[in-house]
């Protein structure tokens, strides 16, 4: 799982490997370690939730996604699911969550396991 912070955005994006895993756990975490301390990243699907949102708490980032959306966007074409999140402290924050697809430019990264790009060559990451 990637994470991408911009401002007030996050953004994720799943291999096919994670959205499957994702579909059957219910929850994904990732962490970045900074020697004694770590940022943890987290995705979790809930039935008692009714937009897609987001919290950090004790270093740890998490989005949290409706159930019913969830095992939507896992069964599908669907590429992501996004929000404009209004935290405790009335600050919009802009949530993104999708599938991951392969650059069709020159990159270094490990994409085998990324989806194939709908826009063919003609489109770069």
């Amino acid at each position: 799982m990637k994470l991408r912070i911009k401002g007030n955005s996050i953004r994720y994006r799943l291999t096919k490997t994670e959205v499957a895993n994702f579909a059957i756990h219910k929850y994904l975490e990732e962490k970045v370690e900074f020697g004694a301390n770590e940022l943890i990243y987290a995705l979790e699907s809930k039935d008692n939730v009714n937009e897609v949102a987001t919290s950090f708490v004790n270093n740890k980032i998490t989005i949290t996604i409706p159930q019913n959306l969830a095992n939507e966007w896992t069964s599908i074409e669907l590429v992501g699911l996004q929000n404009e999140y209004l935290n405790e402290v009335h600050k919009k924050i802009f949530i993104l969550v999708e599938k991951d697809f392969v650059c069709l430019d020159n990159t270094f990264e490990d994409q085998s396991d990324n989806y194939p790009h709908p826009q063919g060559e003609e489109h770069k990451c």
